[in-house]
């Protein structure tokens, strides 16, 4: 799946309401995901997971519990794509989604859903980067 298309997703799958956990967003989006193909759910997995690496650094987790941090950084990617960038950009306004307790773990289960939803099976996923908190090493180290 390629960048702009996730984003896209991301975009078109939001709800007009606020939706601080992120459940309306992940229904709609394993939804949309639900009817096909599968490379669609694996390439959607695989763009979640490259986001949330890119996220898991130092100047944005260091003091947070690893569900935290994670959760928190799902916050970030379901935020769109504007408010990725500018926390990229500027790690400082990482902070209000971790001040605001903003967590989207759901997101986190959108492939797994939407792949059982087509196959009938659980997937055992991999992905090509970790989006465990704290796997990304160089985000991680000593500067």
């Amino acid at each position: 799946m390629k960048e702009d298309v996730f984003w896209r997703l991301i975009e078109e799958c939001r709800p007009p309401d606020p939706d601080p956990e992120g459940d309306q967003l992940a229904t709609a989006l394993a939804a949309r995901l639900a009817h096909g193909p599968v490379a669609d759910v694996v390439g959607f997995a695989e763009r979640l997971s490259w986001a949330l690496y890119r996220l898991d650094r130092r100047e944005y987790g260091e003091g947070l519990s690893g569900d935290a941090f994670l959760y928190t950084r799902a916050a970030v990617v379901a935020a769109g794509r504007d408010a990725y960038e500018n926390v990229l950009r500027d790690p400082e306004r990482f902070t209000r989604f971790a001040n605001d307790l903003l967590w989207a773990e759901a997101l986190l289960y959108v492939p797994d859903k939407a792949y059982e939803h087509l196959t009938g099976e659980e997937w055992d996923r991999s992905t090509r980067y970790s989006y465990e908190s704290y796997s990304n090493a160089a985000g991680w180290a000593d500067a």
